[in-house]
């Protein structure tokens, strides 16, 4: 064929003499393999795209599964969180109240006095309020035997009114190191006890923790 012929005697250093067909040919092949390239990059871009879309779609699907496992729980779990605040103030009831503060304290001195320590210092600090408690810092220093704190920590046990202690900053050691001291023991540092707060006091504490806050900023 003529298109063929043509082709085989082509000069490859005189392009501008080349026959009419083959120019066309070539043309068009050059435009052909361009729009090739064109669709195969666009279509790789629109496979990368659909597998990110994919991946999102399971990411969602998974999201979807535990909020509706969520939901489909939530009455329960809110029945559970009613019944457990319910229970926390039923237990913070049992903590002294603000006028029983003061009684309390003079408890928890005549135990250690009973208890057969020796109490050099009982000093209650300023009460701290927190959301629904209030804190009683005290700093004492008491002496005595192993036994004898033992029978003091079981007599605070028995108090009519449930009593939380917690130790900061208490250091327990031998009355006198360098000598045989008996078996005594110093406990120095701060305890900490709680009370409830009144309804009338629970709006007062969460705008005292709010200023708190601010303060830190």
């Amino acid at each position: 064929m003529k298109f063929f012929d043509d082709l085989r005697s082509l000069d490859k250093n005189n392009i501008g003499g080349w026959p009419q067909s083959v120019k066309i040919f070539f043309t068009v092949a050059l435009f052909a393999l361009i729009g090739f390239f064109g669709w195969y990059l666009y279509i790789s871009d629109q496979q990368d795209q659909l597998q990110s879309l994919a991946n999102k779609e399971e990411s969602l699907k998974q999201e979807f599964v535990t909020k509706q496992a969520k939901a489909v729980n939530l009455e329960a779990l809110q029945q559970q969180l009613d019944e457990m605040q319910d229970m926390l103030r039923q237990l913070l009831r049992q903590l002294p109240s603000k006028t029983e503060m003061p009684e309390l304290l003079v408890d928890i001195s005549q135990t250690a006095l009973s208890a057969g320590l020796e109490v050099d210092s009982f000093v209650p600090g300023a009460e701290t309020p927190k959301d629904f408690y209030a804190e009683k810092p005290i700093a004492l220093k008491m002496s005595g035997t192993y036994h004898q704190f033992g029978t003091f920590i079981s007599g605070v046990a028995s108090l009519p009114r449930v009593v939380i202690l917690t130790l900061h900053d208490v250091s327990l050691t031998p009355a006198n190191p360098s000598a045989d001291g008996g078996g005594k023991l110093v406990l120095q540092g701060t305890v900490k006890t709680y009370r409830y707060l009144d309804d009338d006091e629970t709006g007062d504490a969460k705008k005292h923790a709010a200023g708190n806050k601010r303060g830190r900023k």
